[in-house]
């Protein structure tokens, strides 16, 4: 059975690039900025840096001989981000 889709499918358009900083709006971090590490198009989320840190539990391999818990970066929605300009020290792109 074919899944039926509403509205529109495309994916957010996302207003910045690797590199820039960005602020974020809403949720547990909010007011936290750091810089854009990788961008997700597809699914409408970007990879900051330092904000939305998850415990990733990791087993013992040649890779990892120590394993252990490990804290990384967790994609973020991109509607919860802004672009920051550290100048101003405000959201909105630099004058």
């Amino acid at each position: 059975m074919k899944r039926k889709t509403h509205g529109n499918t495309r994916p957010a358009a996302v207003a910045f690039k690797k590199g820039e900083t960005v602020i974020v709006l809403s949720g547990e971090d909010k007011g936290k900025t750091g810089k854009v590490l990788q961008v997700l198009p597809g699914s409408g989320r970007a990879l900051v840096e330092g904000v939305n840190l998850v415990k990733k539990h990791m087993r013992k391999s040649q890779d990892n001989p120590k394993g252990g818990i490990l804290e990384k970066e967790a994609p973020l929605p991109v509607c919860k981000l802004r672009a920051f300009d550290a100048a101003r020290k405000a959201a909105g792109k630099p004058a």
